[in-house]
């Protein structure tokens, strides 16, 4: 199992990729929290508001989750960061195999 972690810079667009992601069982579950984020683009420090999204799913869906994010994201690098999980409860990590597929 792996937490996905990427970011959307409105809400509805963050909504549109979770529930295709859900549609298609890439992953059982996401997140959606209202964040500020400050960081380097292009010479400069930007700041902004964006929906960071945790998405839940195989270590195996990474490339396929990612080519969604990427296509739908709206941004031109966007981000797609995947931490592996080391500890994960039996049942909750069962019940991500029975939602997804890979």
């Amino acid at each position: 199992m792996i937490l996905l972690f990427t970011t959307s810079h409105k809400k509805e667009t963050a909504l549109k990729i979770g529930k295709s992601l859900l549609k298609d069982r890439l992953i059982a579950c996401c997140n959606l929290l209202p964040v500020e984020s400050a960081y380097w683009w292009k010479g400069e420090i930007v700041g902004n508001k964006e929906i960071l999204m945790i998405l839940k799913t195989r270590k195996e869906n990474f490339g396929q989750v990612e080519s969604q994010i990427k296509k739908h994201s709206g941004y031109e690098i966007p981000e797609v960061l995947a931490v592996t999980l080391s500890q994960v409860n039996k049942s909750y990590l069962d019940w991500i195999h029975s939602e997804t597929k890979t």
